[in-house]
């Protein structure tokens, strides 16, 4: 304990403990999955950042060792404790210059447009980053996972990860839609095709390896709208699907997800226009084809028959109007 203690001091880092943790300290190879909750203060007390409040949810942080994760010095103080251990840490101002950190990262989207405004987006770390000054961070560990023993976050994994991960969560994703877990799935589906548009983006549109992943997103992207068909939106559907048949004309699937997406948002001459070009593609689906064209038509007589008992009565010319009759009434007192 006294070795680490020297070894922190050294680095302009003062460590307090507030409670031991349990077992022996881990070694901390690269890849290890740490969890821990933390809080950051300035020297007088003032709280910036507590991932026990923030967001009104009780939420830790999670890191992978090795990763380069923008506040290094965390990872510097962490390999100090053992799993359960509570301390405080104040840390000399250089290792608080580079605030691209905890806060912004949990709140906002929209990181590069903040950075190119020369803002972190929130007022106390903005006067931190023109002002840097000391800070104390204090952290409970609540797990230490050693590598091999998780599941990686997507974020957390090197490109020939990615693309080892995506043939098993589209499995997964497959499975729970098999079981009816459809909100499950779309994640599932989802995680893929953004595994996947995170690799493309690194590649020239046209290019035989951005070709080569849009094939694999393309399934991807036909299972998600087939989950957003059942949960009803329609709307997200018919713009993926179209995405789809602009960039591949004869994926007949598109067209036919599509059909039903219009089909249920009443656009009747899309969605025959859209069923006609499926049994163009693929005439052995005229049985299907003829069952939701059977389907939409008479949803479509349903609503007319609905709307004209709903205005039935409403314009009855052999008798005047309410309004007519007043207007006379009131012209002969006159």
């Amino acid at each position: 304990m006294e070795e680490e203690a020297r070894k922190l001091l050294e680095e302009g880092i003062r460590k307090k403990l507030v409670s031991p943790g349990k077992g022996e300290l881990s070694t901390f190879p690269n890849g290890t999955k740490v969890v821990f909750h933390y809080r950051t203060s300035l020297c007088d007390g003032t709280v910036l950042d507590d991932s026990r409040t923030m967001g009104g949810q009780s939420k830790p942080m999670e890191l992978i060792l090795g990763k380069k994760f923008k506040l290094a010095v965390w990872e510097s103080i962490i390999i100090t404790m053992r799993q359960g251990e509570i301390a405080e840490f104040l840390c000399d101002t250089k290792h608080c210059t580079h605030l691209t950190p905890w806060k912004v990262q949990r709140h906002c989207c929209g990181i590069a447009q903040i950075h190119s405004h020369h803002s972190l987006g929130h007022k106390d770390l903005d006067q931190l980053q023109a002002s840097p000054q000391p800070l104390v961070f204090t952290i409970e560990l609540l797990e230490v996972l050693p590598p091999g023993s998780f599941q990686l976050d997507v974020w957390a994994m090197t490109d020939e990860e990615k693309l080892e991960f995506v043939p098993q969560i589209h499995e997964e994703g497959n499975m729970l839609f098999k079981q009816g877990q459809i909100k499950e799935a779309t994640d599932k589906y989802y995680n893929g095709i953004a595994c996947l548009k995170n690799l493309q983006m690194k590649e020239h549109p046209g290019d035989e390896a951005w070709v080569k992943l849009d094939h694999m997103i393309t399934p991807l992207l036909l299972n998600y709208c087939q989950c957003k068909l059942l949960e009803g939106q329609y709307y997200e559907v018919i713009e993926h699907c179209s995405s789809l048949v602009f960039k591949y004309e004869d994926n007949v699937k598109a067209y036919y997800k599509r059909a039903k997406a219009h089909a249920a948002v009443w656009n009747e001459t899309e969605a025959r226009a859209d069923f006609a070009k499926v049994l163009e593609l693929d005439p052995t689906l005229g049985p299907s084809v003829a069952k939701e064209l059977r389907a939409m038509e008479e949803r479509i007589r349903s609503k007319e028959k609905e709307e004209k008992g709903r205005y039935k009565g409403l314009f009855n010319y052999n008798t005047p109007p309410a309004t007519a009759t007043t207007v006379s009434a009131v012209l002969s007192f006159r």
